[in-house]
């Protein structure tokens, strides 16, 4: 059986890590917690990675949409500026 990465990867658990393993092979109930750890890490990173997806896509979207802005007042002082001759 092998200790889970996010466990390694915690500064907070560096100091206590033999102790963690140790534990983790001989506690189902501390192994219990530590796999809910890890799980809870890995969806926490997920929902980040997505988070910072989504910001990136509104502010594509945000762009277009002043660029389109833009064209569609350029479009009306164009028509507009025909009507003027």
């Amino acid at each position: 059986m092998t200790i889970p990465k996010a466990l390694y990867n915690n500064n907070k658990f560096e100091k206590f890590m033999e102790s963690i393993i140790i534990l983790y092979l001989a506690d189902d109930e501390f192994k219990v917690i530590c796999d809910d750890y890890c799980i809870t890490k890995m969806i926490s990173e997920q929902y980040k990675k997505k988070k910072e997806e989504d910001t990136r896509c509104q502010a594509e979207y945000e762009s277009v949409s002043a660029e389109l802005e833009d064209e569609i007042l350029r479009f009306i002082k164009n028509l507009n500026a025909e009507d003027d001759f």
